[in-house]
């Protein structure tokens, strides 16, 4: 069977799940299972039970579940809504206010929470009701949440990233080492961006006037700091070789225990609820991990990775043009599919593509990333959309897209200069291993 014929079968195989109303995770498998019966008959079908083994038993994807715990702590023993309180008070002087808060914000607990979603919720259930009570415009308020919760899976530690180390066989330290610069840059362009808009239309925003005491930013300062610290902690141990990612994920989970039980509100059933939720959520994980990697065995196994490689060089794409095309396609398939489900389903099949366009596989984590950002922003299926809609419910799921617009620009742009400046995401990683 030509690699060609193996693709066409998958995708229809694919498309016709996806349209059944069959699940992501269930349709991935089942099409893996289908195409390797269709390569090699029941032969192969052994080693279906050492991927299952091996990719449970993966040391990085141990990280998750503990990334997701230390998460869904900080948030249930009201660190997070602390902290997000003493950044709006050390940043009301910005143009923008609590917009500014809340570019800050998501930019912080996305080093946290590892995910847009939970990003975008957390920072948006504490921020909208406080925007509104002051005045400021749903159109500024509702898109600083959905672009800010985008940097939720681009600055370290990112489930997406993991996930794409464990695939690919990438350095995951290195990869979270390129996420900071471009992550904190993005983060600073959408401010940039804020305090522009603001300046323009004076409206958006309530001008303040009244300056904090000594005693409001004292405590400002203390309300953020726990947060700050156990950033610099997790990427700091990571950046000077104390720990690996994984173990920086269980040092995480202790010292967001220790701060909770610090502050005595992470009571008995909100440690419970926790446990739970970073349960639930790393199950959902790992049973689609586990399937993309049956359908990557089928991938390899029917050659459609290096055939899809070779024709990319045969019909003369230069790199740019073979960028271009991917963010065309990634802009697409992100208005229908989940961001890890697009990042687990074209992995297998571009991966080789990237390598034969001389791209080098971390700067390739990076920009999928931003890629998957932006699918998050752009409707009927972006979920950070819907997750900020979810909170303002009165609002519609349009106005909310409408409001995200400018912010699925800038990322665009900004992938551009990625492209343009590999070096945003590649010094970092040089610079940590002396080079």
């Amino acid at each position: 069977m030509s690699w060609q014929l193996a693709l066409s079968i998958y995708g229809v195989m694919l498309l016709a799940c996806l349209l059944g109303g069959v699940g992501i995770g269930t349709s991935i498998g089942l099409v893996g299972i289908l195409g390797i019966t269709l390569v090699a008959g029941t032969d192969l079908w052994l080693s279906l039970g050492d991927i299952v083994w091996n990719t449970t038993n993966n040391f990085t994807l141990v990280s998750i579940p503990l990334f997701v715990l230390m998460g869904e702590i900080i948030l249930r023993s009201g660190i997070a809504g602390r902290f997000y309180s003493g950044v709006a008070i050390l940043l009301r002087w910005l143009p923008g206010g609590l917009a500014q808060t809340n570019i800050v914000g998501c930019a912080i607990f996305s080093a946290i929470a590892g995910s847009s979603v939970a990003t975008a919720m957390t920072v948006g259930s504490v921020a909208i009701p406080e925007m509104r009570k002051r005045g400021y415009a749903d159109s500024l308020t509702l898109g600083t949440l959905t672009g800010g919760g985008s940097l939720g899976i681009l600055i370290p530690p990112s489930i997406p990233m993991i996930v794409y180390a464990s695939m690919t066989q990438v350095s995951l330290l290195d990869l979270f080492m390129a996420g900071v610069i471009p992550g904190l840059t993005l983060a600073g362009i959408f401010m940039l961006y804020v305090a522009v808009r603001v300046g323009f239309n004076s409206e958006l925003a309530p001008r303040i006037t009244a300056q904090p005491s000594n005693q409001q930013l004292v405590r400002a300062a203390l309300d953020s700091m726990p947060v700050i610290g156990l950033i610099a902690a997790v990427i700091g141990s990571m950046y000077f070789g104390i720990v690996t990612p994984t173990e920086a994920a269980a040092l995480g989970c202790l010292f967001a225990l220790m701060l909770a039980s610090a502050y005595r509100e992470l009571t008995r059933a909100r440690l419970k609820q926790a446990l739970v939720n970073a349960a639930i959520t790393s199950g959902v994980v790992m049973f689609i991990t586990i399937n993309a990697q049956i359908l990557n065995f089928a991938v390899v196994t029917s050659g459609i990775g290096q055939g899809l490689a070779g024709s990319m060089v045969d019909m003369g794409l230069s790199p740019f043009m073979f960028f271009v095309l991917l963010l065309v396609i990634y802009l697409i398939v992100g208005m229908f599919i989940d961001g890890l489900s697009i990042m687990l389903l074209t992995v297998p099949l571009l991966y080789s593509s990237f390598m034969a366009m001389g791209f080098d596989g971390v700067w390739s984590g990076v920009i999928i990333v931003i890629f998957i950002e932006l699918g998050a922003l752009t409707p009927p299926m972006g979920l950070n959309l819907f997750a900020v809609q979810s909170i303002a419910s009165d609002t519609s799921l349009g106005k909310v897209a409408w409001a995200s617009m400018p912010f699925a620009l800038i990322i665009v742009a900004f992938a551009f200069l990625m492209y343009f400046f590999p070096q945003l995401a590649l010094w970092l990683p040089s610079a940590m291993k002396g080079a």
